[in-house]
């Protein structure tokens, strides 16, 4: 029986115990998800999570092989034609024809679609101007650059509005400015009432669009809930710290463990440390903080900065996975693999 909302709708999806194998490996073991309508769902794992397989399945490119899944009141194995009508997926890569203009592509795929030319006309011109294209429309996309493409990519599965939008790490290889555009576009989406299940590789991007969050690892949906619900979980603040000599750290690693109420790890950084704290309700954070300063200094353990804060949505997604999630070029690395729990 379908779970409904206040409106009487079903869920946009609802995922019950799937199970996808291949070559023996379960690449699914019983996914459990369930996705309201009228908000951006962000989809979180590292690679080989099961966060694409997932995906498949829902959008009706592959069957599982347990489980049950519904995607707008229709049912995945049996209504893939009715599922298909109502929503659309775009990639990570654009899949777009380079030897055509901005404006022939979305002309060609509203064709495909059955609009009309005149509606097709109507819909091109409304897209590129909606995603700040109208200026590139008779360009041929051979020479877009990599955000004005995705920009065209996103406006290409959206030719026909569709009901729910499976939109797959849609900021991959951009630029800041590139990726903060992206986000307008899905904010203005998601606000026009169209769903979106977002699979991200950046968890602040998960941050900023995302209502609710799931976080796949091992075929399996390890947490969920909002941001915040998530970093209550895993702990109640975040201690940095970056020391003066590195020769120092493992002493520091060993102190930190022992005063703190927390995991204790290694950042790539050589100079870097975090703690994700776990202290215990009404507890004085604070003052555990200067505690082990204290005994930092004591050991002669210089500190060349700290800082302490709210656990990140990285440090969330390190805490339940065990690993960091896919980083860019720009920086994005993970913590080491040292770690001390206490």
């Amino acid at each position: 029986m379908s779970e409904k909302n206040s409106a009487g709708e079903s869920p946009a999806i609802e995922a019950r115990g799937l199970v996808k194998v291949y070559g023996g490996r379960r690449a699914l073991d019983g996914v459990d998800l369930t996705v309201p309508r009228g908000q951006v769902f962000g989809f979180l794992g590292p690679n080989g999570a099961g966060k694409t397989t997932t995906i498949r399945i829902l959008a009706t490119l592959t069957r599982p092989d347990g489980g049950t899944a519904r995607v707008l009141g229709h049912d995945v194995p049996t209504e893939a034609a009715a599922i298909r009508a109502r929503t659309a997926v775009t990639g990570q890569f654009a899949s777009l024809d380079e030897d055509l203009t901005g404006y022939e592509n979305l002309h060609v795929l509203g064709r495909l679609h059955g609009l009309t030319r005149a509606a097709c006309r109507r819909r091109a011109g409304d897209l590129l101007a909606a995603f700040d294209l109208t200026g590139a429309a008779g360009r041929a996309v051979g020479g877009y650059s990599g955000g004005m493409r995705r920009r065209l990519d996103i406006a290409a599965g959206l030719i026909v509005t569709p009901d729910l939008l499976f939109l797959d790490e849609p900021t991959t290889g951009l630029d800041p400015r590139s990726r903060n555009q992206v986000w307008e576009i899905v904010r203005r989406i998601a606000a026009a009432g169209t769903t979106v299940l977002l699979t991200t590789q950046y968890l602040e991007e998960a941050d900023q669009l995302a209502e609710r969050i799931a976080v796949v690892d091992g075929g399996r949906i390890v947490a969920e809930g909002t941001s915040a619900q998530l970093k209550s979980r895993v702990g109640t603040g975040t201690l940095h710290l970056r020391l003066l000599d590195a020769d120092r750290r493992p002493l520091a690693l060993r102190l930190l463990a022992e005063a703190l109420d927390g995991t204790v790890r290694a950042a790539a950084d050589p100079l870097g440390l975090m703690v994700l704290l776990a202290a215990r309700p009404g507890a004085d954070v604070g003052g555990l903080v200067g505690h082990a300063m204290v005994r930092l200094a004591d050991a002669g353990v210089g500190i060349a900065d700290l800082s302490l804060g709210r656990p990140s949505l990285d440090e969330v997604f390190l805490a339940l996975t065990g690993g960091g999630a896919e980083r860019d070029s720009a920086g994005r690395d993970g913590a080491a693999s040292e770690d001390v729990s206490v």
